[in-house]
């Protein structure tokens, strides 16, 4: 049998007046339930905030009213319309500003960038101007047919010589973007029997790792070997961001200027600094530099970019050149893989620095440049020596760049002919022998190229606008007649200030050069990539040092063939210190003794630009 329902009737009487637990049908002269709920209607109160606006209240519309707008050229003109004088002043004005690493512009989407560029004047210097859409200016029905209007074909040239002239003007003008930008797989020939350590850092995966850091970035920082910055230095990228990305802030962080001499920092911070902002850096989670400088920089570019909620900073940069110790070191603990050998990171990681700052770990990709060889490639530390087959192949080179004072000193070898014997001596003083009691000189090898990229032998490339100090002191004490008195008064002035500004100490690894190398050559011939021997060279053949230099690096290399002892080596060291500390007042780089600070590189470079322009002027 099924289940009978039945209705549920309340019987309980009301509590009160205002309750509705009654029936809707009572007797006559008492409330039903319709009415109470009438009455609790009529009492009831809008809802407001706590500044006394209503914000709901029942039976309320919230539809606003229909009104009526003036019919006023104010309200339906056009609000943002431009001249062709007010476009001409925006693009002089925007356009001194558009290349300068140094300027941020803070709201880009309200700015018409693409306004910058005039068309007409990019197509006279060569380029390509924007084309228009070829069907909409020129239709097929009337230019091909029975119904075509033109009567001669336009041609991009009107005559042969003018062909000629055109096409030998193209094939004149050099393309440094092609020659930079890495070539496809498919294109140009392969050599069969190369090996792949030489293509590390090349694959189509690492290129990938690379541009998802790009595309997630908002600042990019690119690390730099200290010891080779123009080497390490990837101007395929840079161009990248400054065509397809000018929104991303781009820094160079000179990295390992602990491996190199405090003027030749200095030097190749007021060079790059041209072009990016540029902070040199010594990677240690104790001891530390330039990680004040590197936080308030980044901190500052949070502050600028306020209405953002994340920033992202990318760092990118060859294999080996210190990547992941930067992270560990902003963040004062291990939390990037690192190792002295290239290839440790393989993905991008992201890192939190602050709860606004995330920092993302690149793996190390690897830009050919043109002239580059398979020994430039190990030296640039980007193959792993334990790989090699054939080591020896590459430590001729490193003999031509390091003085043998330092090579005497690391492998008590005196005297040498060539590579080869002086691999057969490094193997029988350090007892790496084969059968037959036979040198091996594929494992000295491997010692003498782990020791380069350790950064135990000595070496450093000059900048490539590198002038020595007696020649900036005769240029500044030279008279010049184009331009007038009040500018030369006027960069006196700002190189004055620029030598009384107080400076902070680079980190220099103690013994590492001979104190010759430590103070800044008085003279030395500017080409790059210039090694220490030719810098050390020029300074003794130069007639203005001293004979207190000469001394000292005499003793310098008469010490570096015999052993020393420790008390002896420590008390050498101290006095090479003194040394050098004497000779940095001597320094006239614009810089106190210390080294550099940013405003200082700064203000020297305004003031080398100043006397550029003075020269240049007619």
């Amino acid at each position: 049998m099924g289940r009978v329902r039945t209705k549920v009737v309340d019987t309980r009487k009301p509590k009160h007046g205002l309750d509705d637990n009654r029936p809707s049908s009572t007797k006559k002269g008492t409330r039903d339930a319709a009415t109470v709920r009438r009455l609790k209607m009529y009492s009831k109160k809008a809802t407001r905030d706590k500044k006394g606006k209503i914000i709901s209240q029942d039976f309320q519309s919230k539809e606003l009213p229909s009104t009526r707008i003036q019919p006023d050229r104010r309200w339906f003109g056009n609000t943002r319309v431009v001249g062709q004088q007010q476009l001409e002043r925006f693009r002089s004005e925007m356009g001194a500003k558009a290349g300068d690493a140094y300027t941020v512009l803070l709201r880009q989407k309200k700015l018409p960038t693409s306004l910058l560029e005039d068309p007409e004047q990019k197509q006279r210097e060569g380029g390509r101007a924007a084309r228009s859409h070829l069907l909409t200016t020129q239709p097929f029905a009337s230019t091909f047919g029975r119904n075509q209007q033109r009567k001669r074909p336009r041609l991009a040239a009107e005559s042969y010589g003018e062909l000629l002239e055109t096409s030998g003007r193209s094939s004149d003008k050099y393309v440094e973007e092609q020659a930079d930008a890495p070539a496809p797989a498919w294109e140009g020939e392969k050599d069969a029997g190369r090996m792949s350590v030489f293509e590390k850092g090349q694959s189509k995966r690492i290129w990938g790792e690379l541009y998802k850091v790009l595309d997630s970035s908002d600042v990019v920082i690119q690390v730099l070997d200290a010891r080779d910055p123009q080497g390490t230095r990837c101007g395929h990228l840079e161009r990248h961001l400054r065509k397809t990305a000018r929104h991303k802030h781009l820094i160079l962080l000179l990295n390992k200027c602990d491996l190199v001499p405090a003027w030749v920092t200095k030097r190749w911070l007021a060079h790059l600094s041209k072009d990016f902002p540029t902070l040199a850096f010594h990677a240690s989670v104790t001891n530390p530099f330039g990680k004040g400088s590197l936080l308030g920089l980044l901190r500052q570019l949070g502050r600028l970019h306020s209405d953002k909620k994340f920033v992202s900073v990318g760092f990118i940069g060859y294999p080996n050149v210190g990547k992941s110790s930067v992270i560990n070191t902003l963040r004062t603990k291990k939390v990037c893989k690192v190792a002295p050998v290239p290839g440790e990171t393989k993905v991008w990681q992201y890192i939190t620095l602050t709860k606004r700052i995330f920092l993302i770990d690149c793996p190390g990709v690897v830009s050919k440049q043109a002239g580059d060889t398979d020994t430039d490639a190990v030296l640039k530390g980007v193959s792993r020596i334990e790989k090699l087959d054939e080591a020896t192949e590459h430590v001729a080179a490193i003999l031509e760049r390091i003085k043998p004072a330092y090579l005497t000193r690391a492998y008590k070898v005196k005297q040498w002919e060539d590579a080869t014997d002086f691999l057969t001596q490094v193997a029988r003083a350090s007892g790496k022998l084969a059968r037959g009691g036979e040198p091996d000189t594929n494992t000295a090898a491997r010692m003498v190229l782990l020791d380069w990229q350790r950064g135990k032998l000595p070496f450093f490339h000059l900048p490539p606008d590198y002038i020595p100090d007696s020649a900036m002191r005769q240029a500044a004490e030279a008279p010049s007649t184009t331009h007038n008195n009040d500018d030369a008064q006027a960069a006196a002035a700002e190189a004055e200030g620029v030598q009384g500004q107080p400076v902070d100490a680079l980190p220099v690894k103690q013994g590492l050069f001979l104190p010759g190398d430590e103070a800044a050559p008085a003279a030395s011939p500017s080409q790059s990539g210039e090694s220490a021997e030719d810098a050390s060279e020029a300074e003794d053949a130069s007639p203005s040092s001293s004979s207190d230099a000469d001394s000292d690096s005499k003793e310098s290399k008469q010490a570096a063939g015999r052993p020393v002892g420790k008390h002896r080596a420590k008390r050498r060291r101290e006095q090479s210190q003194q040394k050098a500390d004497a000779d940095s007042d001597t320094d006239s780089d614009g810089f106190e003794e210390g080294d550099l600070s940013w405003e200082a590189v700064m203000a020297s470079v305004k003031a080398e630009q100043a006397k550029m322009n003075q020269q240049s002027a007619p």
